[in-house]
């Protein structure tokens, strides 16, 4: 994963969600891995690097390219990438089959036979072939959310980015769909996610960078052992104690 921040800064209003981040990625990482406090910056990082909004100040660097800012370069970058945040955005009048289609279709420019088949090869993938024909209020939330990865990973993204997969759902259905994320680290799929699940965070991320008040605080997987920052420790003892 080439994935590169100097100085990066947004800001909503008179906020900096985040602050002169500058962050390189290390050569070799296929899971990128942000932990760290609600509003600490996570979710603004990945909406940046996917092209979904444009830094204040600052560069990033996806795969070797530097993204500029206007329009069609950002709409070129976005289709390369698969989305999936915290609610399932999935359309309520279409079927399961019909919501990983439509971005095929529309996005992708592939014919009604082309966009099918490879929705059904992804549905079925996470187990979701009895659900073809169903709209998203017959589907468990696991269900949804399996349904709304597929349509992420239907067009073979370069970069797959998500954020807090797993926040509206219950126990069971997080083991569901983290099982299916875990599936896609170990075929290889680049992934940069942010995550509560500190278990899952240790499991499969290759880099971990702990983020808050908008601003890169440590980074490292051996955080999780011995983090050298107090505010990471104080954090990691908080969500790891139960």
């Amino acid at each position: 994963m080439k994935l590169e921040l100097k100085g990066v800064t947004k800001l909503y209003g008179e906020t900096a969600a985040l602050h002169e981040v500058d962050l390189t990625v290390p050569a070799g990482v296929r899971v990128l891995g942000l932990i760290g406090p609600s509003g600490g910056g996570k979710s603004t990082l990945l909406r940046l690097a996917g092209g979904l909004e444009v830094p204040d100040a600052g560069t990033i660097t996806v795969g070797g390219d530097v993204l500029a800012r206007d329009e069609a370069t950002l709409t070129e970058h976005r289709r390369r990438n698969g989305f999936l945040f915290q609610s399932f955005n999935l359309f309520p009048h279409y079927t399961a089959l019909e919501n990983v289609m439509l971005p095929l279709r529309v996005v992708q420019g592939k014919s009604p036979a082309e966009a099918r088949e490879a929705a059904e090869q992804c549905l079925r993938r996470f187990g979701l072939e009895k659900h073809l024909l169903q709209r998203p209020a017959e589907l468990s939330g696991g269900q949804q959310q399996r349904a709304a990865l597929a349509r992420a990973i239907a067009a073979r993204p370069r970069l797959l980015i998500l954020d807090e997969p797993t926040s509206a759902l219950d126990p069971e259905m997080t083991a569901e769909v983290l099982e299916v994320i875990e599936e896609l680290c170990r075929d290889g799929q680049e992934i940069v996610l942010s995550t509560h699940e500190m278990g899952f965070a240790r499991a499969v991320a290759d880099h971990v960078v702990f983020l808050a008040e908008g601003r890169v605080v440590e980074e490292g997987k051996q955080i999780f052992e011995a983090a050298a920052h107090e505010q990471v420790q104080r954090f990691l003892s908080r969500v790891m104690k139960y």
